[in-house]
């Protein structure tokens, strides 16, 4: 049986959002986890900003990143070539990869084309958990995390917008959200 790849990112930001053009990744988090959710793996780093490498007040208290955080931090493409070392060991049994919305695959797409890095991930499918959450459960529209954790009657474990939490939350939503027999 595969695993699949849960990643979150969080990214530089400001009250009232900035385009995915403005933004940059600050925080990688994935699990890696079987069909039924369990973690089996897990990576986490803090990634140095390049262009607005200071912090806006509002990223800071959303995410409880701290400016010392990404200063000391590598950049991008360091942090994914350690990435995707770390990838490499469980690539064999991965089916794809998964993140709660479409925003953590547009940013990952900038960035690789920006930092001219290739990925493992470019190559197996993703899937967008939020969309299957929602057909899933045939909601209306899309809920937030917290939200369908809830309606999944579950709660939020860990803090949220942190990339690892989040993560592994969504993690949690993954055998409620693929039918039994694969993608």
């Amino acid at each position: 049986m595969g695993h699949w790849l849960v990643i979150d990112l969080e990214a530089t930001t400001d009250d009232g959002g900035w385009p995915v053009t403005d933004m940059e990744i600050i925080e990688i988090g994935a699990a890696l986890v079987d069909r039924k959710g369990r973690e089996v793996g897990h990576f986490q780093r803090f990634v140095r900003p390049r262009r607005r490498p200071q912090l806006t007040p509002f990223c800071r208290e959303l995410t409880h990143i701290s400016q010392a955080n990404v200063d000391t931090a590598a950049t991008f493409a360091q942090v994914w070539a350690q990435f995707e070392r770390w990838l490499e060991h469980h690539a064999g049994h991965l089916e794809g990869w998964v993140s709660w919305g479409d925003y953590d695959r547009k940013q990952l797409l900038q960035e690789w084309q920006q930092y001219q890095v290739h990925s493992l991930l470019a190559e197996l499918p993703h899937i967008n958990l939020k969309q299957r959450f929602a057909k899933a459960r045939q909601l209306q529209r899309p809920l937030g995390l917290n939200g369908a954790l809830q309606l999944a009657g579950l709660q939020f474990s860990g803090r949220q917008h942190r990339a690892l939490e989040d993560a592994r939350n969504t993690a949690r939503l993954l055998p409620l959200s693929l039918p039994a027999n694969g993608t």
